[in-house]
Formats: structure tokens, C-alpha cells, sequence
């Protein structure tokens, strides 16, 4: 987990109640900074010691924080966010290399480098260009993240309304005409391989119809 807001954290103690096989088997790993384990000034927790007790490993996650889970390797990095814990990850094995994750953050100096090399960067770009909101990124500070970190390819996630009203793919599109780098904006169902290739696929609107009538039927 990178942080102690709602949309980040909702699913994780039924991720974890899954893990664990209902709660009956002490197995997993946890990872998450202080405010999702502990709680800080700002927020949290927001995981139960019910809940971490049950997890064969918990990793508290703070910028530099490396561990391993089964082949893949995992290092905390910085964000800053209204949670002061935030933390983005990169996470790779050395057959396919590595992919980055933002998480929620403004752009600072140096954040790019933090990702500099990987095969796939994942970027939280919560407002399109000329819409700023405090500790969160616009499509101008996603190019100057991409000039730094020069992935493969980008992929946009964590649109806000404004973006959403704005057109996803549209700021995906002036990103690489800006960085040269291919850049996609996540969608519903959307799948990404990274293996000697990269691969993405798309869900198709009949599938998505599908899964959308399972989740109410459900509900």
C-alpha cells in the first residue's frame, strides 16, 4: 500500500482476509508506510492489528526500504503527499526488469530520477494540464517526470473529474508528443505483460458489460 486515503486502501484488509484464508492460516506479505500500519499527525491506521497480526511478514515502508516478495524485488520510494508517509514503489526481477509506481504525489525535484531506467512507469495523474491541486499531479509535471525517468512506456491512472471531463486519453497523447515515449491512459480491464515485450491489452465492452452485471448481481 502507498498511503492512508480511501482510495487507496478500502480493499486491503479483505485482500489480506484472502491472503490468509479467512483468517485462518498466518501467511503474506504487508507492506505499508507508518500512517496505513500506525497512524501519524494526518491520518490512520487503517489496517487492524486483527488484521497485521495474521501476516506472516509486515514491512513498514518508508523511501529506501527494500525487501523481496518470493522473486520480486520492492523499493520504497519518495512521494510527497497530504499523507507525509506516502511512498511510490519499483518493483521488478531481473529477467524483465523493473516498473515504477508513482502513488499520489506532487512533482518535486529529483522524483523522476526515481524511476529512471524502468520498462514501465505508472503515473497518478489525478489533473489534466492547467488544473493543479495540492499534493497531487497535472499532465505538465507527468512530462517532466517522463523527460527525467525516460521508461519505455507510461501509463496514466487516478483521474480525477476534471480529467475525466478533460479526456484521459487526449492528455496521454500530449504527454508523448512531449516526451517521445509511448503513453497509454488506463482503462477498465486493461491488462499490461512485461516480458521480452511489452503488452497491452484492452478489455472488450461486452466483457466489461459482463463484469459489470456479475458485480451487481452480486451486490
Amino acid at each position: 500500500m502507498s498511503h492512508c486515503h480511501p482510495d487507496h486502501y478500502t480493499d486491503a484488509e479483505i485482500l489480506v482476509e484472502a491472503m490468509t484464508r479467512g483468517m485462518t492460516r498466518k501467511r503474506g506479505v504487508l507492506a505499508a508506510p507508518r500512517s496505513v500500519l500506525f497512524g501519524n499527525e494526518v491520518c490512520g491506521p487503517a489496517i487492524s492489528k486483527y488484521h497485521q497480526q495474521m501476516c506472516e511478514t509486515v514491512v513498514e515502508t518508508r523511501p529506501g526500504v527494500a525487501f523481496t516478495v518470493n522473486d520480486v524485488k520492492m523499493l520504497a520510494t519518495e512521494a510527497q503527499h497530504t499523507d507525509p508517509d506516502t511512498v511510490g514503489y519499483r518493483l521488478g526481477r531481473r529477467d524483465v526488469g523493473d516498473i515504477g509506481y508513482t502513488s499520489d504525489t506532487k512533482y518535486f525535484e529529483g522524483v523522476g530520477k526515481l524511476y529512471e531506467g524502468v520498462r514501465v512507469l505508472l503515473l497518478c495523474v489525478m489533473r489534466p494540464s492547467g488544473e493543479p491541486w495540492k499534493g497531487h499531479m497535472t499532465t505538465e509535471d507527468a512530462v517532466k517526470i517522463v523527460e527525467e525517468a525516460d521508461p519505455e512506456m507510461v501509463v496514466t491512472t487516478h483521474f480525477g473529474m476534471k480529467m475525466i471531463f478533460k479526456g484521459p486519453t487526449h492528455e496521454a497523447r500530449m504527454i508523448e508528443e512531449k516526451t517521445g515515449v509511448p503513453t497509454l491512459a488506463a482503462s477498465d480491464g486493461m491488462r499490461i505483460s512485461v516480458e521480452d515485450r511489452i503488452h497491452v491489452e484492452r478489455a472488450r465492452k461486452k466483457q466489461l458489460r459482463l463484469n459489470r452485471f456479475a458485480a451487481a448481481s452480486a451486490n
